[in-house]
């Protein structure tokens, strides 16, 4: 299994291990990433946001739960590594946030 690495679960030795096959990983592209926070209940968001997904399969999405300041919210966290198809996907998701009663706020880049 040439391309599998296995480091110790316990950080100070899995940092020595990972500086041994540093030099054996390849990069690729670089995955860009987006968080739209919407202080909406995740069961709020889910069937909109899966069908969001269905329209955008090169855009990862995911939804986070969250419980802050006596609201409940979910982080909504959008990943690609093609920067127009990720900008196009966070406007969908803040418009839908909208539509559901909520008031965006967007992170990332």
């Amino acid at each position: 299994m040439g391309n599998v690495f296995v480091l110790a679960g316990v950080p100070r030795i899995m940092q020595d291990m990972f500086v041994g096959c540093k030099k054996r990983l390849v990069g690729g592209d670089e995955v860009q990433s987006r968080t739209v926070i919407a202080y909406l209940p995740e069961g709020i968001v889910a069937d909109p946001l899966r069908v969001l997904q269905g329209q955008c399969p090169d855009v990862e999405m995911g939804s986070y739960p969250f419980y802050q300041d006596g609201r409940f919210g979910t982080n909504l966290v959008l990943r690609s590594t093609d920067e127009a198809l990720l900008s196009r996907a966070c406007n969908q998701i803040r418009d839908m946030v909208e539509e559901l009663g909520g008031d965006p706020e967007v992170q990332g880049s």
